[in-house]
């Protein structure tokens, strides 16, 4: 760092590293430090927020309520993509931590700070996602990152430190992992779920049931899309923060969402993740069904191949990138017929799709069907079939032919 800063806007989120941050910051920088807390969904963990970071140090606190603008410009967008990370992780994390950079950012900008502070350790994704995102927005301000510079090493020397200077700590010995949480899902990662071998303990879920706990009667739900978004649950319309949070109760209680997974981080190492994300499983299985029927097949087809391009420039951190948006034009290009309502069937962690009906629908019965139509001569098939296969014939052809000469 050339010059020393003048004021930093610290990601706050109030748990052991920022709080410890905050801290050290101080110590470090003797300078303003502004803590800036997002809410994106984190539920009770948001309160009490402002009065910690005050006696933790902080000089200004910011509380944004960014739920809203988390689903419909972040989450919501995803979802028309049918983003999923190596097949599996629906991105949550990943998702959030562009609009808190932005906030931050953004809260920089009002308060006439010059540098920027995040929590990730260096050894994990957030640290590539805030900083691309700081980089992308405002390439000005200086980003600090402790745990790439300072003389703690894991959270038993942050813990240490943090009794020394009367910081409450928040993590337990009973509870041996980390959590995040925002309105798309819960994580959990590190400390006993490092161990691959090792079955999460039923104790640890917090959106979510067992399936064996689950009703044992099953529930139906209709939900409605326009132009690829959600907009209604069973004729309800609803905000998307509104529409998200429901079905994340509707399905917690039938145990859906539940993913545990090794998935390869950015930086170049294998990690474990164990996820909750009730309500964007449904939504994603909604939204495949919708488009089954009001999308071309080509266009669906293409769009299908780019998902997991489009998935990792999330994961990875480009979200403010010209490539994410280039390819996001072109996904929204395609959702403009995608309206219409699907019927689901939740049962003990299974979410099936049992109905699909739309005025953009492309499915006609009567063009279907084995019967006699009107639009279809199977004649036709004969030249169809001809012609698809004329490369494969031909080369076949010519393999026999040089054999014959040999």
């Amino acid at each position: 760092m050339s010059e020393r800063p003048k004021k930093i806007v610290l990601a706050y989120s109030g748990g052991l590293d920022t709080s410890v941050i905050l801290t050290w910051l101080k110590e470090t920088y003797n300078c303003p430090i502004v803590a800036y807390a997002a809410d994106v969904g984190q539920g009770d963990e948001i309160d009490g927020i402002r009065e910690k970071a005050k006696k933790t140090g902080a000089d200004e606190v910011i509380i944004d309520d960014l739920r809203e603008e988390f689903v419909r410009d972040f989450v919501w967008p995803a979802l028309r993509a049918n983003a999923v990370y190596e097949s599996t992780y629906l991105l949550g994390t990943s998702l959030a931590r562009p609009i808190i950079a932005r906030g931050q950012v953004e809260a920089a900008r009002k308060t006439g700070a010059d540098s920027v502070c995040h929590g990730s350790t260096g050894k994990g994704n957030d640290q590539v996602r805030f900083e691309l995102a700081y980089m992308a927005l405002e390439p000005s301000l200086t980003i600090i990152a402790p745990w790439r510079i300072w003389q703690f090493r894991g959270r038993e020397d942050l813990m240490e430190y943090a009794r020394s200077k009367d910081i409450p700590v928040p993590v337990s010995k009973e509870k041996p992992y980390s959590s995040d949480r925002n309105l798309l899902h819960i994580s959990f990662e590190g400390g006993i779920l490092e161990e691959t071998w090792n079955e999460p303990p039923e104790d640890m879920f917090v959106l979510s049931v067992s399936p064996e706990k689950a009703p044992d009667r099953a529930t139906y739900m209709e939900i409605k899309f326009k132009e690829g978004d959600p907009v209604s649950v069973d004729g309800q319309e609803m905000s998307p923060a509104e529409l998200l949070a429901h079905l994340n109760e509707v399905g917690g209680k039938n145990g859906i969402g539940r993913v545990d997974m090794v998935e390869n981080r950015y930086v170049g190492m294998k990690s474990r993740g164990v996820y909750e994300t009730p309500g964007g499983t449904i939504l994603r299985i909604a939204h495949m069904a919708m488009e089954s029927i009001t999308v071309d097949r080509e266009v669906l087809h293409i769009r299908d191949g780019l998902v997991p391009k489009y998935a990792e420039m999330v994961y990875y951190g480009y979200w403010f990138s010209p490539e994410r948006e280039m390819l996001q034009a072109m996904i929204d290009k395609a959702q403009k017929t995608v309206n219409g309502l699907v019927r689901l069937k939740l049962y003990k962690g299974n979410c099936i799709v049992v109905g699909r009906k739309s005025e953009s629908s492309l499915y006609h019965p009567g063009f279907a069907t084995f019967e006699e139509d009107a639009v279809y001569n199977q004649k036709d098939a004969e030249g169809f079939i001809r012609l698809s296969g004329l490369r494969l014939k031909i080369a076949r052809l010519l393999e026999q032919s040089r054999k014959s000469r040999e």
